[in-house]
Parts: C-alpha cells; sequence; structure tokens
C-alpha cells in the first residue's frame, strides 16, 4: 500500500517557513547566490541514495603507513528501469524557464518528478569552498556531529554535515581532482563522485525537483540532470551516462578530528548567511514516521520507511543492514556478491535529521564496511562490546578498519563502498534488496 503522509509535516512545514525567514535575511551573498532566483533558499527535498559497491578504498585507508590498498573508483549498476516519458506528457512545471536541458532526451517519466520548494540553485550549492585546521573547526563543532571525509593521495578534506544540510553540493578539488560531495536531507544520503565525464569537467547545481524523494541534480556545463541516488543522467545531454562513486567515511567529529589532525575541514565562512549547526528537518529522523514529499514505488514492508540502513551492493548483489541490527551485533561477517565482507559499527554520532541542533540528535552510530580478505586470509570478526577482534589472530580492530593491536597491528582492510540510506530510497531503486540478518 502506498505510504501514509508524513504525520508531523504541519510542524516541519512551520519550520521550513521559519528558517525561510532566515534564509532571506541572509548577509554577504556570493555571487552564486545572486545569480540564483530570490525566492524560497531554505534546504528542501535534495539527496543521496543508491550506491553500488565494489571493494575500494575510503579515506581511512591511508591513516596507517603500511600495507594501504590501492584506491579504486566505483561506478554502480544501473537502477531499477523506468518507463520513459511519454512524447505528449507535459513537462514539469517551470523548467522551460529555468533550464535550457535538452527534455527530449529523458530516461524517467516527468510525473515522477516533484518540486521541493525552493526553485533552481534555491539551494546554494558551494563553488569556492574554503577550509580551516582542525584545531580551528574544533572551536565550533561538537564530538558527536556527523562528518563526510574524502581522501585524495595526502589530502585528506572534512565536511560536516551541519553546513552539507544547507548547500547539498560542495564542488570541489581535491589534490587535483574534481569531486561532487553531495548530501539528500530526505534520504539521508551522502555520496562523493568524481566530477569528470569523458575528459570534462563538470560542476553541479540543485534543480529544486525530487524524484522518490530524492535530490535531482544538473550540471552547469551542459544542464543535464543527473540522480543523486544513483549517479546516472536520466534527462539531457548526458542521457545515460554513469557519474563514478568515489570511497567516502561518515563517523563523529571526534573520530576524524583524532585520526586526521592535518585535515583541512569545510569552513563555515561559506559567503551565505545560514545558521550552521541548525538543523532545518528538525524531527525527520523517526522511525515511526513517514517520508516527506515521497511519491514512488511501494515501499516493501520488511522495514519501515524511515528505518536507517546501511546499503552495499557488490556484483549484483544489494543488501540492507539495518541499524537496529548493526547496533546489537556491532560486527556483522558476510558474503556480498560473491566478496565476504564485514560491517562494524559503533555508537557516538548523532543524526543529522533529528534534533533542532544537530550536535543534540539522537546517537545512531557509525557504520563502516570492509573486505575481510588480508594477506591471503578470510578474518572472521567479533565484538565484546567494547573492542573488535578477528578470531584468526586475535589482534584488534578499529572503525576504520585498522588494527590497532596484536599480529596484524599496523593493517589496513580494504573498504568497500557502502551508503547510509532511509529504507524507503534505498528500495526505491533496489527493491530486490536482500535484507541481512545474524546466522
Amino acid at each position: 500500500m502506498k505510504i501514509p503522509p508524513f504525520p508531523k509535516v504541519k510542524t516541519l512545514m512551520v519550520s521550513l517557513v521559519i528558517l525561510v525567514t532566515a534564509c532571506t535575511a541572509a548577509t554577504a551573498p556570493s555571487a552564486s547566490e545572486v545569480a540564483a532566483p530570490a525566492q524560497s533558499e531554505l534546504p528542501a527535498a535534495t539527496a543521496v541514495a543508491a550506491n553500488t559497491n565494489t571493494p575500494t578504498t575510503s579515506a581511512a585507508a591511508a591513516a596507517t603507513n603500511t600495507d594501504t590498498p590501492t584506491e579504486t573508483a566505483t561506478t554502480p549498476s544501473e537502477a531499477q528501469p523506468t518507463t520513459a516519458p511519454d512524447p505528449d506528457e507535459p513537462l514539469p512545471f517551470g523548467v522551460e524557464r529555468e533550464f535550457s536541458t535538452d527534455f527530449s532526451r529523458s530516461s524517467i517519466p516527468f510525473n515522477e518528478i516533484l518540486s521541493g520548494g525552493p526553485p533552481k540553485d534555491g539551494i546554494p550549492a558551494l563553488d569556492d569552498p574554503q577550509f580551516v585546521s582542525v584545531s580551528a573547526a574544533d572551536e565550533w563543532l561538537e564530538d558527536v556531529e556527523p562528518v563526510t571525509i574524502f581522501q585524495e593521495g595526502d589530502d585528506v578534506r572534512i565536511y560536516p554535515f551541519q553546513i552539507l544540510i544547507w548547500h547539498e553540493i560542495v564542488n570541489d578539488v581535491v589534490n587535483g581532482r574534481p569531486v561532487a560531495v553531495t548530501f539528500c536531507p530526505l534520504c539521508n544520503t551522502a555520496i562523493v563522485f568524481d566530477a569528470t565525464v569523458d575528459g570534462q569537467q563538470l560542476d553541479f547545481g540543485t534543480t529544486g525537483r525530487l524524484r522518490f524523494s530524492n535530490l535531482l541534480m544538473y550540471d552547469r556545463q551542459t544542464e543535464t540532470w543527473w540522480q543523486q541516488a544513483s549517479g546516472d543522467a536520466v534527462i539531457g545531454e548526458l542521457l545515460g551516462t554513469q557519474l563514478t562513486f568515489l570511497p567516502a567515511t561518515i563517523i563523529s567529529w571526534a573520530d576524524a578530528r583524532d585520526t586526521y589532525p592535518d585535515a583541512q575541514v569545510l569552513s563555515q565562512e561559506t559567503g551565505f548567511g545560514r545558521d550552521y549547526g541548525r538543523n532545518p528537518y528538525a524531527g525527520y529522523d523517526n522511525v515511526n514516521s513517514s517520508p516527506f514529499l515521497y511519491d514512488g514505488p511501494l515501499t516493501p514492508d520488511q522495514l519501515p520507511p524511515m528505518a536507517r540502513i546501511t546499503t552495499v551492493e557488490l556484483n549484483d548483489e544489494a543488501v540492507a543492514y539495518p541499524n537496529d541490527v548493526l547496533k546489537e551485533a556491532g560486527v556483522a561477517n558476510d558474503t556480498v556478491g560473491g566478496v565476504d565482507v564485514v560491517v562494524f559499527w559503533q555508537p557516538g554520532v548523532a543524526s543529522a535529521l533529528d534534533s533542532g541542533s544537530i550536535a543534540d540528535g539522537q546517537d545512531v552510530g557509525a557504520s563502516t564496511v570492509f573486505e575481510r580478505m588480508l594477506n591471503g586470509q578470510t578474518l572472521t570478526f567479533i565484538t565484546d562490546g567494547q573492542t573488535i577482534t578477528d578470531e584468526q589472530t586475535g589482534s584488534a580492530w578499529n572503525i576504520l578498519g585498522q588494527a590497532t593491536a596484536g599480529e596484524l597491528a599496523g593493517q589496513q582492510l580494504t573498504p568497500v563502498v557502502k551508503v547510509d540510506h532511509f529504507w524507503f530510497s534505498w528500495a526505491a531503486f533496489r527493491p530486490d534488496t536482500r535484507i541481512y540478518q545474524p546466522g
């Protein structure tokens, strides 16, 4: 059956309206903000979602000096096929006025596209991100706040969710590699993409539209529309092109600060007046609620639509690891697409979508995924609730897949790309997903 309307819509909308007033009163707009329509600028329904994965190296991998795996970017398999628009189907309202996109090229029906509220670029991407030191950022980041980490070579960048939630896209260049760091609040998905396609560097903005509550981005070079959840071009000149997912890690600020003391942290000095640290989606992260602005496939009833999950896709097999299961187990040894993997989980990370203050959000923990094969040996992991160890050598491991003590001290597991989701957003693209349960 259809998902019932979000029961706290009135409260959420009041909160957003209040924040619109705050946003429109913002000072010192940048050039990109001035160019955007002067309508609502609050963070609207945009997102990241599904992700498919092959074994890859994340920011964590370079933290050790021995046996660091070679970084491998991944390209996800295609999302579930949909029907292209009928030639007589009208375009989504307002797009002809705002975009020069070739709407004759589309792989999705236009009636699947909804307005998120703000217009094109109404939620402004960061095009010239500034960075500060870890010590400077520690003045305004709380220990439990969630951050995304991306590393290219020796260049480690930390992107706090308290900034991503207001901008949804950061166009950056890390150690010479153009990337797009994205976050869709309505789907709870944070994904980093390689921003080079067929030799052309792209930079991205927000369309102000959603599909299945997921962020639809556009590139400014061709005005092609991209589905953030799957990374594929769904409308326009580059139709059928796939963005490459890059490995990234989501952990607490405390863990990021202590592990990467020399990293660069995205600055609050963005050129936009935003109430960084405040959550404009207060109350949204509630397992007993329903998705906001979702109009898509029926959500399979194995899990509540708003259940938090960690997702992995390898060799066309998709698996969802419910947060509640991971919290109870601490580790999950599994095989996905023929690859032996382990999921680590630890508490201490606040939800960015719960309380009005991100730092006060409920503890949703952090998960990471790695290959279990190391030096030709398949490891099996256990935990006593405090320390993760492998049964084969008794070595101790941390959330970043680094052996901290024992025979394998200094070794690094090979990270596997994963994306956190709400169940409804992942299931919309991968309804064939296996839901992990301890054996």
